[in-house]
């Protein structure tokens, strides 16, 4: 049983596109989103990395986003900084009564086609989320077990640190994380940046 062709359905497009660096130029992903059927004054952009957060062309384009409109971006990770965020981003879209094109991966979440692939790329972040707090455990362990220990006595212990991240991988506030910890957000990134390092041995 094949999809039913959404396109019968007419919706309201919003385009988003985005690079890296200031020195890249968005004309492909423009081009793509444009040929797909995005009007150009709905297509909303931002030259910056994916890991900054200030980005204002994205802003802009939440905020313009209304229910049954489709948000098409040129390919997946436009959305987000991992696979954690991208589902976040997501799901936040469904709540909002919108639905998701990705025009390189054919992914349209108005299909029963689009939904299971999007369920498999959620359950990759699950899985993402998961190694990422294991291989966090197993490197402190490996460090302490080496004797890299010193300096003043944190405010918070490794564990919580660890678990507060994954918590706010999960989709949890930041902020409202910290203050259950008796912590500011950036104390949380800190001290998680301090045991990367030590991990690394640096």
């Amino acid at each position: 049983m094949s999809d039913s062709d959404p396109s019968t359905t007419k919706r309201h497009l919003v385009g988003y596109v985005r690079v890296s660096t200031s020195d890249q130029n968005n004309e492909h992903q423009i081009d793509s989103l444009i040929k797909f059927g995005v009007d150009p004054r709905d297509i909303f952009e931002d030259k910056a990395s994916g890991k900054n957060m200030a980005r204002p062309g994205w802003k802009d384009c939440w905020r313009d986003i209304r229910e049954k409109d489709i948000l098409v971006v040129h390919s997946i990770d436009r959305l987000g900084r991992d696979l954690v965020e991208v589902v976040q981003t997501v799901k936040a879209l469904h709540d909002r009564g919108a639905d998701l094109k990705v025009l390189t991966m054919d992914l349209d979440t108005r299909t029963p086609t689009g939904r299971l692939i999007f369920a498999v790329v959620a359950a990759m972040a699950q899985w993402e989320r998961e190694l990422i707090v294991e291989r966090t455990r197993n490197g402190l362990a490996a460090a302490r077990a080496r004797g890299k220990k010193g300096g003043r006595k944190p405010i918070l212990t490794d564990e919580q640190v660890t678990e507060a991240l994954a918590r706010i991988q999960a989709g949890e506030n930041a902020q409202t994380v910290a203050a259950e910890y008796g912590v500011s957000r950036q104390a949380i990134y800190k001290r998680s940046k301090n045991m990367r390092k030590e991990i690394e041995g640096g």
